[in-house]
């Protein structure tokens, strides 16, 4: 089977370093592993997503020295394949659609049990008010995952992480997945899926093996490898890195200008000067 990974921005900002240094990861584990470094444009948020962001990736990322096949795929050219993989999941009962606004996720979720976390990988954990209601005729509502009718029966959900924050092999909890997880938003309102959605299928129909990204995301991955088994997909290996930080210890936004890589480029540094500030070696 041919190693593959990608790095997959999305545009709705000018790359940084953080940026660089996860591509960067990736396209040297991919030449490391003769294999395949790909890239995807994230822009499932149509409302967010402008054309001249995404014409900068290409621009910066080219002049960092990197390459990938092309075409490249975008998720705002794949509501069909989402669509699927929603359908497939409601045909299976594990589906429901939600019509909460955050405001009434908050106040329904009222004085948290003692020892029972708040938060999880999706934000606020949903409190399951909606998890009754049938579908109406009417679109205008998200779909969320019924994690409980999901979990029913599961056993042996593992993954591998080749990090060095996380190395090992590791199982998931079905009941863990309840509590911390929750029922997982898998489509938002005027959009074609949510990000863990999209990436499952999207991983799956890029032939990705193994996920590079940043460490932030890896309490998303057992959203992840249970949407994999839910939707009868392999599971690639997972490879969380660092993340690069600012001077007071905060990992970069694409709103911090500063060390956008174009400003980097507007002063005159080369793309070994770039590789250099990420910690990596030319």
């Amino acid at each position: 089977m041919t190693f593959r990974t990608r790095f997959a921005p999305s545009p709705t900002g000018p790359l940084h370093l953080g940026h660089a240094y996860s591509a960067l990861i990736a396209a040297k584990e991919a030449r490391a592993r003769g294999g395949e470094f790909l890239l995807r444009i994230e822009d499932i948020d149509q409302s967010r997503s402008r054309p001249k962001w995404e014409d900068r990736i290409y621009d910066d990322l080219a002049w960092l020295g990197l390459s990938w096949p092309r075409p490249v795929m975008r998720q705002s050219e794949r509501a069909q394949a989402y669509a699927r993989a929603v359908a497939q999941l409601t045909d299976a009962g594990l589906t429901y659609p939600c019509t909460c606004r955050r405001a009434d996720i908050e106040a329904a979720a009222g004085a948290p049990q003692e020892g029972v976390p708040q938060f999880g990988p999706d934000g606020r954990i949903y409190p399951g008010t909606c998890r009754a209601r049938m579908f109406p005729e009417s679109q205008d509502h998200a779909i969320r995952l019924n994690i409980v009718k999901a979990v029913e029966g599961l056993t042996e959900l593992s993954f591998v992480e080749h990090g060095a924050l996380f190395a090992g092999a590791h199982r998931l909890d079905a009941a863990g997945l309840v509590e911390t997880v929750g029922d997982i938003i898998l489509v938002r309102k005027g959009m074609a899926a949510s990000y863990h959605l999209a990436v499952v299928v999207d991983d799956s129909d890029q032939g990705i093996t193994q996920v590079t990204r940043g460490a932030d995301l890896w309490g998303a991955t057992q959203i992840h490898v249970l949407l994999q088994r839910l939707l009868g997909l392999s599971t690639p290996d997972y490879n969380h890195h660092d993340l690069i930080r600012d001077d007071a210890g905060k990992r970069l936004a694409k709103r911090d200008d500063a060390r956008a890589i174009a400003t980097y480029r507007a002063e005159g540094a080369t793309p070994d000067d770039v590789i250099e500030m990420v910690g990596l070696t030319p």
